[in-house]
């Protein structure tokens, strides 16, 4: 596909869904954003969006980056995987699967934005290894501010990650209504802020 064809068909998704949410919230002032005036940020977001998209195609291009494929040689682009980790059910859409040397595949992660979550790709990895029944040894993330990859973390159960106890935790405290409140910068992008305790003392 060319540059200007994926530009084109994220445009059109793009312009799909902001009116789908302009229908269902038309204050803009009550979406979540960054700074400044809603509509603004519709327009800026749909620019930089464009821009990225352009570029990742060109990265793409010319990295020609390894997919691996499943039994039908299908492309491992949002992989959808479910599975049991710790006796929770965890599901997570994985951008990319990377075929890498020796059988094993590299989780990628597409971002564009600046926050990274090494427990998001070993949890993907977790998700691999439990699904597919292949190790998922190394994580990365695309960077599409810079239009470059990340150094490689390692995922691998030996790093110490402990998905499953992690969930099992998780799990207990949802089930325990145990929501403590860690106010910051991130409250501004809580999509359940208004159901928040220390936010209604504030």
């Amino acid at each position: 596909m060319t540059s200007k064809r994926a530009v084109n068909i994220y445009g059109e998704t793009y312009a799909r869904l902001a009116k789908e949410a302009l229908a269902r919230t038309p204050d803009t002032d009550q979406w979540l954003r960054v700074k400044g005036d809603g509509t603004a940020d519709i327009e800026e977001r749909y620019a930089l969006g464009a821009e990225q998209t352009r570029d990742y195609v060109s990265w793409a291009a010319e990295k020609q980056p390894k997919l691996w494929k499943d039994a039908r040689s299908v492309p491992a682009i949002e992989m959808h995987l479910t599975a049991s980790l710790g006796g929770v059910k965890v599901q997570g859409y994985i951008d990319q699967l990377i075929a890498d040397e020796g059988g094993k595949v590299r989780v990628r992660d597409l971002k564009t934005g600046s926050t990274k979550s090494k427990f998001q790709l070993a949890t993907y990895g977790a998700l691999v290894a439990s699904a597919l029944g292949i190790e998922a040894h190394r994580g990365d993330w695309y960077l599409a501010k810079t239009g470059k990859l990340s150094r490689p973390v390692d995922i691998s159960e030996k790093a110490g990650h402990k998905i499953p106890e992690r969930f099992q935790a998780m799990d207990a405290a949802v089930k325990r209504g145990d929501f403590p409140a860690r106010p910051g910068f991130q409250c501004r992008f809580c999509g359940v802020s208004h159901a928040c305790s220390f936010g209604r003392r504030a």
